[in-house]
């Protein structure tokens, strides 16, 4: 695929899924409520002509996957622990320390790597990328590209070996 291609309408709504399920795990992490109770939140938004696009949750909801945002909220707050273990051993301070933000897109991508093999490791790096620039400090993104990408190559590493010859 090149990539001076728009990006496809199925790639769109993914990525828009991912978007909200970012910000929907930092409220879950934030406030404690059962992720049923955060999702029903974000699914019963009203517009906001005030904010941006890739923040007013109404708008994104309108062209996002849902099933795919129901699918990543419930299996990262349901494997939380596991994928708390498979990044922790790859950071350079406690888990705890860690940006809100960054621990969402983290786990969602150790999420992704780790239990859906169907999205390229590549594909998963490259989002949390993408949702680290949208949504994270200033050089969150970089951070996140090197976790993510020691992630990778130890979960993935026959995938990642292969697209390295």
């Amino acid at each position: 695929m090149s990539r001076d291609r728009a990006p496809s309408k199925a790639q769109q709504s993914r990525r828009a899924a991912r978007e909200l399920a970012v910000q929907c795990l930092y409220q879950w992490q934030l406030t404690g409520k059962s992720m049923s109770a955060v999702e029903a939140e974000f699914r019963s938004q009203l517009a906001d002509d005030d904010l941006e696009d890739h923040e007013n949750w109404h708008k994104v909801m309108g062209i996002a996957d849902l099933a795919l945002f129901h699918e990543l909220v419930h299996n990262v707050s349901r494997f939380r622990a596991d994928l708390d273990a498979s990044i922790a051993p790859l950071l350079d301070r406690k888990l705890e320390e860690l940006d809100a933000i960054e621990l969402a897109i983290l786990r969602l991508g150790a999420y992704e790597l780790s239990r859906r093999l169907e999205v390229p490791y590549r594909v998963a790096i490259n989002e949390g990328v993408e949702l680290a620039k949208s949504f994270g400090a200033t050089d969150g993104h970089k951070y996140v590209n090197s976790i993510l990408d020691k992630l990778a190559g130890r979960l993935r590493g026959a995938e990642v070996a292969a697209r390295r010859r």
